[in-house]
């Protein structure tokens, strides 16, 4: 409850604020009461949307439209109020100076709202706005290919060269353009490599999400060293309420069964020797672990077992959270691990030198490689998209890694 009063009273604010902005703009009653009908009707929608959530539906199109609407009109809000609070700080102090400045002369308090300014802030606000429907109308299938070589001390010598395409984040249940998919997965095909893995969250929620798909994974060529997946946290399918506890398990073990049928072996908390020439390294790949509320089902001691301290390890981890705290210093050496889980939050800047994006606060390893010690975690910005229908500045992603011998 105290969160909807939170959640309201925030609404409550940068409503007003933007309504002083649209007004102080334009100075036209008409325009004014124009905006405060269509501000209200939009409330009423995304109210009315919210409150009639079924959780046993889920997340579907309909849910991510409202989403999407109620961003593409808050986060514009929330800058225009942002900036006018600043304002209103520097009216208030300003207004103090006036008034003991005022020489017996009769001083208006505070100072008249800047038109320009209002203006101003409503050509800022439009920014995000362009960019959330660029985003859901081009970016949510601008897939982008990243090369990334990475160096080791200790890899063994015939995989010098070794190419690992990684996918993640597919959430097909958020799919809805078959041409484009289409050109994703072509573009996967396209690719020269040895081995695929999939670092998780296939689906939504629901098992049957895959259903229009199967036939399109599975085209995807099989590469000579196999093709690899582990779960993340969305297919257990813990996000629903479902009507019995048979339903919920039938539903897990039907996601699970999806991955024989589009060419990839599931590890769960399970590792694979991958030889080539004469030597191996382990691939090995655990339940998902999360830090917070999400699943903590990994196991790495029972997915390693029987195998060797100082034997070269690649580590399937879907959150990089586990990396973080159970993985990096771990002393049992995990060479390199592949997570996926943030997608980057669909939205932030990536230009060379620079890389920012709101989840960077809540997952320190986000996007891309990072090293310590020599211990690496690559970190898939997802293929798919969730909530936000669209994605800003972090485009869908298809990784490929080639491990080189450090000389």
């Amino acid at each position: 409850m105290a969160r909807w009063v939170y959640l309201l009273f925030f609404i409550l604010i940068v409503e007003i604020y933007s309504y002083q902005a649209f007004r102080t703009a334009f100075d036209n009653k008409l325009f004014s009461r124009i905006y405060l009908l269509v501000s209200l009707g939009i409330f009423i929608f995304l109210l009315i949307s919210t409150l009639s959530f079924n959780q046993r539906a889920g997340l579907n199109h309909f849910s991510m439209i409202v989403i999407a609407i109620f961003l593409m009109v808050y986060i514009p809000k929330t800058l225009i109020s942002v900036f006018l609070m600043v304002e209103d700080v520097i009216r208030l102090v300003w207004g103090i100076l006036r008034y003991f400045a005022g020489s017996g002369q009769e001083v208006t308090f505070l100072p008249e709202r800047r038109q320009f300014i209002s203006r101003a802030l409503l050509v800022l606000a439009s920014v995000p706005v362009a960019s959330m429907v660029y985003g859901i109308w081009r970016g949510r299938y601008d897939y982008r290919v990243t090369k990334t070589k990475v160096y080791f001390d200790d890899l063994p010598d015939d995989f010098d060269g070794f190419t690992i395409l990684q996918i993640s984040d597919t959430h097909c249940g958020s799919f809805d353009n078959r041409e484009k998919i289409r050109y994703g997965i072509d573009l996967i095909s396209q690719q020269k490599f040895d081995m695929m893995v999939f670092t998780g969250d296939l689906i939504n929620t629901r098992a049957e999400e895959m259903d229009d798909w199967l036939e399109m994974f599975a085209s995807i060529p099989m590469p000579e060293f196999g093709k690899f997946s582990i779960l993340g946290n969305h297919d257990y399918g813990d996000y629903l309420k479902w009507p019995t506890e048979e339903d919920r398990l039938n539903n897990q073990k039907a996601i699970r069964d999806v991955y024989p049928k589009i060419g990839f072996q599931l590890l769960r908390n399970e590792n694979k020797i991958i030889r080539k020439g004469n030597s191996t390294i382990r691939l090995v790949g655990v339940e998902n672990w999360g830090k917070g509320g999400f699943h903590k089902l990994g196991d790495l001691k029972k997915a390693t077992q029987n195998v060797g301290q100082d034997e070269f390890k690649i580590l399937l981890s879907h959150d990089p959270s586990h990396w973080d705290m159970k993985v990096q210093n771990n002393p049992f050496n995990y060479h390199l691990t592949l997570s996926g889980h943030t997608h980057g939050m669909q939205f932030g800047i990536e230009i060379p030198g620079f890389k920012w994006s709101p989840v960077k606060y809540r997952y320190p390893h986000w996007a891309g490689l990072y090293e310590n010690k020599g211990r690496y975690l690559y970190v898939n910005r997802g293929f798919g998209f969730l909530a936000f229908p669209g994605r800003v500045g972090i485009w869908p992603e298809i990784s490929l890694l080639e491990l080189k011998k450090k000389v």
